[in-house]
């Protein structure tokens, strides 16, 4: 089992869905992937909050043995986002979004950090990004998410991760945007030519479509009827995805990928059923296992 890297944001977002609204509820990218991934292996967090963040959320994470070392405490207010959802629940309307001590961050990693094996790099500004690379010292496998604004507006910058990095993880509309194609599968291999060795494009409800030089793997999401909240989603498949991995001890293997596709699509089931991180919180491994042997009777024929 090898440790894993995550630099992203930790973030109060306030939400409306269908399903009800929350207001400053615990969000961010590093701490659903975190949350997730600290069930398969231990996780460092890089990341920056103000001086309004808890210790109760802080806490939080180190209860599920996750290293806080990298996270950084600065004057001013955390990073929040305000954003709602229609009735299909498929895609945010953002409306508001507060960098406050994020629009600062730097991303400086403690020396116990740059040699992490397993490395994800979240949805934050490329160029912070490549600084990250820069300071780890050999990885074994890296990763990345990106999201529409900076794809309008760093794509120079966006497409030097993307040539550094083994597996881009992101969802369909973004796949759509980064390739110029309308469809997901004619994308996953536009994206796939400019450098990642694999792409996993996250489609939602529908799933996620899994491509690589050695072919596709599909399959469903997980079958929620009453869904909550659809935030961080992407980032609990991601925190899976690369738990299952670092677990396993093994990098670019497509039928460990696929393994940790399954992984992504089960955690990603538990998130959407609370607001926030809530559900994650509470998760056991146990849970996880009922949920995976549910997962196969509706994927197997």
């Amino acid at each position: 089992m090898s440790d894993i890297l995550v630099v992203g944001s930790l973030a109060y977002d306030s939400l409306a869905t269908p399903a009800g609204e929350v207001d400053r509820t615990l969000g961010g990218s590093a701490n659903y992937f975190s949350l997730a991934s600290s069930l398969y292996a231990a996780t460092k967090v890089v990341g920056v909050v103000g001086e309004d963040y808890g210790d109760d959320d802080v806490r939080m994470l180190t209860s599920r043995g996750v290293d806080v070392a990298g996270l950084q405490k600065r004057p001013g207010k955390t990073f929040h986002w305000a954003g709602k959802y229609g009735a299909d629940m498929n895609e945010a309307v953002t409306l508001a979004t507060e960098l406050n001590v994020f629009e600062h961050f730097n991303p400086e990693l403690p020396p116990s950090y740059k040699g992490a094996k397993y490395v994800f790099l979240a949805n934050i500004h490329p160029d912070l990004q490549l600084r990250v690379l820069e300071q780890i010292e050999s990885p074994r496998l890296v990763g990345s998410d990106t999201m529409n604004f900076w794809i309008h507006s760093q794509l120079p910058s966006l497409k030097k991760v993307l040539a550094k990095v083994d597996v881009l993880l992101i969802n369909e509309g973004e796949s759509k945007l980064l390739s110029g194609k309308s469809n997901a599968i004619a994308a996953a291999k536009e994206i796939l030519a400019m450098g990642p060795k694999a792409v996993v494009i996250k489609r939602g409800e529908y799933g996620f479509v899994l491509y690589s030089g050695e072919g596709y793997f599909v399959l469903p999401a997980f079958p929620i009827a009453d869904v909550v909240d659809p935030t961080g989603a992407g980032d609990t498949f991601a925190g899976a995805f690369f738990g299952s991995l670092a677990k396993a001890d093994v990098a670019y293997d497509l039928r460990a990928l696929k393994q940790a596709c399954i992984q992504g699509c089960l955690l990603a089931s538990f998130t959407v059923e609370e607001f926030g991180v809530t559900a994650l919180k509470s998760l056991t491994w146990a849970d996880v296992e009922k949920r995976a042997e549910i997962y196969g009777a509706v994927v197997t024929p």
